[in-house]
């Protein structure tokens, strides 16, 4: 299997975002082949993944993905590249509070489930020999996690680069690089992350930027050197994606900045199941495929376009009659939200919706629901038989204004194995909750 390198930190924010796509930009400048995975269930810095590296990211998660899963998805990253560079997820030991052992969905469960080493970033603000001591205890934490090597970043100047090296001479860990600051390149952020790679007008300038960053202040050989191919059990496995049954044979799938979080794992094993994925933009005010058998509406930023979504005739009267024909129509968070009545922003005004579903959603109180989830289906439908079990997870701002009496989609519980009760709804073909599936649960 293709090498494997993990980019990770001890903390969020300390930089190993911008130093991923900062050393994707630079690779692919200089004509290496990169394929790119993101730790964790993370849609928004995946699309700047592949504006830096022009390759698809793929997501790897060891809480809600099988390991025949994991292992076909790592296969899919590194086809066609010379290495796989991976993106931790906050910071390196961090994960889901789980019921008992296993897996926790943090990078270095996955650095140990993959023996990828580990790259650590560190914002080296505010220290100096002390972050030897940082870096050993990350060195020494958990067996079968290996940090191979060191990044300091946001470093006040050569005198300050040279006391972090000097500190960590005797560790034998090698400090790959000390990153001056640079606030100018710093990435803009909202509610659900960074603002997407799609709404940056000066992306590719900034991305030059870093890549040269990079470049003058890594060990960018020596760190490549450090890369190893994946140790699965029984790898190699298949490259073979089954994490979602296709929706249908033509699915017209909801793709712009209102809907734009549609895992690349879950599209490429519909296609590889023989499935048609017919992209449509609703803020272009596009109807989905009038031959599509199903519609896919994926989370991302309707409450932010509310009143264009509300305005976009023929989008919702396309889908509106699909529907009316027996098409599937699925929605995931933000893709359930325009399926219901209505959609109170931010500001306290209610946009008119799809009105496939009896459900309101508000932002005019935003409370933040987060975390992993086992979805079970409570009756027979198009994505299986009743009890027949998904993973997930949810992530999201709105609050549910109202949706009683109508059918439940799934029986849900967190990473804990705590009863969240009956989320989501059903009705007919036209179905969606606020939860982003991910895989399988068997």
């Amino acid at each position: 299997m293709t090498r494997g390198l993990i980019i990770a930190a001890p903390a969020s924010g300390s930089g190993k975002t911008l130093v991923t796509l900062a050393l994707l930009r630079h690779l692919r400048r200089a004509g290496v082949a990169v394929g790119s995975a993101k730790v964790g269930p993370d849609y928004i810095d995946g699309a700047f993944h592949r504006a830096a590296g022009g390759r698809p990211c793929f997501n790897l998660d060891t809480w809600a993905m099988r390991p025949e899963t994991l292992r076909a998805i790592a296969g899919r990253a590194g086809e066609g590249a010379e290495l796989v560079l991976a993106e931790g997820v906050m910071g390196l030991f961090d994960g889901a509070p789980t019921e008992g052992p296993g897996p926790d969905g943090s990078t270095a469960d996955l650095a140990a489930a993959t023996g990828w080493p580990v790259v650590l970033v560190v914002d080296a603000r505010g220290m100096g020999a002390s972050a030897a001591a940082l870096v050993q205890g990350y060195a020494g934490f958990r067996d079968g996690v290996r940090v191979a090597g060191v990044v300091f970043n946001r470093v006040g100047g050569p005198g300050h680069g040279e006391i972090l090296r000097q500190a960590c001479a005797p560790l034998g860990i090698p400090v790959l690089g000390a990153l001056p600051r640079r606030p100018e390149l710093d990435l803009p952020d909202r509610h659900l992350g960074l603002v997407q790679a799609g709404e940056h007008g000066e992306l590719e300038e900034l991305l030059d930027r870093a890549a040269a960053w990079v470049a003058d202040a890594v060990d960018v050989d020596g760190l490549l050197a450090l890369a190893r191919p994946a140790a699965f059990p029984d790898a190699p496995g298949a490259k073979t994606v089954d994490a979602l049954p296709p929706l249908g044979q033509r699915i017209a799938v909801a793709r712009d900045t209102a809907f734009a979080f549609a895992y690349p794992h879950v599209l490429a094993g519909w296609r590889a199941a023989g499935a048609e994925v017919l992209p449509f933009s609703p803020l272009a005010d596009e109807a989905p495929d009038p031959g599509a058998d199903a519609v896919f509406l994926p989370g991302g930023y309707p409450e932010l376009h509310a009143g264009r979504l509300a305005a976009a005739g023929r989008f919702k009267d396309g889908l509106r009659r699909l529907a009316a024909g027996g098409a599937l129509v699925y929605g995931e968070c933000g893709g359930y939200m325009a399926l219901g009545r209505g959609l109170v922003d931010g500001a306290g005004e209610r946009h008119a919706m799809l009105g496939l579903l009896e459900l309101e959603t508000s932002f005019e109180a935003p409370r933040m629901t987060l975390g992993y989830r086992t979805a079970n289906l409570s009756d027979d439908g198009p994505l299986g038989r009743a009890g027949a079990g998904f993973r997930g997870h949810e992530f999201h701002f709105a609050r549910l204004l109202g949706d009683e009496g109508a059918p439940k989609l799934f029986a849900c519980r967190d990473a804990r194995g705590r009863d969240l009760g009956a989320v989501g709804q059903r009705r007919g073909k036209v179905m969606g909750s606020f939860v982003h599936l991910v895989d399988r649960a068997s």
